[in-house]
């Protein structure tokens, strides 16, 4: 991607159902198996719920991402902190290094500014190594996203690296929980859309 910013104002512009979905990516590389499930969240936003998502990666962001406080933060990097802060809904993508998110993923997250994530729905997804990594899900994402007062919707999604290795469908458990999370979320994105008309 060379513009996050062309991408995300032509997002705004478009305004699917007038909600602004960002799906975005805690990885630093690309493919990337902590995409395939917010890709696959984002295909039934759009099926299901006529939601449009867009997925940013934290590659995106470039080395920029690495400044120390905002007002170091490069073009590139403002403007994902930013897609992120405008969202109407979140679709979080995380893989799971060491027992936990990485640091730049939560370094992104460092630079949000308090309050501003209040209430808006969020829908988490991650990929480990193994179901050793599941709880990061419960323990740590969960607990990031309620110091932001952000509505966590209550089924995530985990899978392992290995179950997302083939390229094929989704385990039949994996994708009912998919589903489900899909459907808690697109309610509580239609909520918000309705509370502010």
């Amino acid at each position: 991607m060379d513009s996050v910013r062309g991408d995300w104002l032509s997002a705004q512009e478009v305004g699917v159902n007038g909600s602004r979905i960002v799906g975005f990516c805690g990885n630093s590389w690309r493919p990337a198996r902590s995409r395939v499930l917010v890709e696959a969240v984002a295909a039934d936003l759009l099926t299901q719920h006529a939601l449009k998502t867009d997925i940013l990666d934290l590659v995106d962001a470039g080395q920029g991402i690495a400044a120390f406080t905002r007002n170091g933060l490069d073009d590139r990097a403002r403007d994902l902190v930013e897609a992120i802060e405008h969202a109407d809904g979140l679709v979080i993508g995380c893989p799971v290094f060491q027992g936990s998110y990485p640091g730049l993923f939560k370094h992104v997250f460092d630079l949000i500014k308090p309050g501003v994530l209040r209430n808006r729905p969020v829908l988490l997804t991650a990929v480990g190594g193994g179901l050793r990594h599941s709880l990061v899900v419960e323990h740590q994402l969960r607990p990031l996203f309620g110091f932001f007062e952000a509505c966590t919707v209550s089924t995530a999604i985990y899978a392992s690296s290995d179950e997302l290795a083939s390229g094929g469908p989704l385990a039949p458990m994996i994708a009912a929980r998919l589903a489900n999370a899909v459907e808690q979320f697109a309610a509580l994105v239609g909520d918000r859309r309705a509370n502010a008309a």
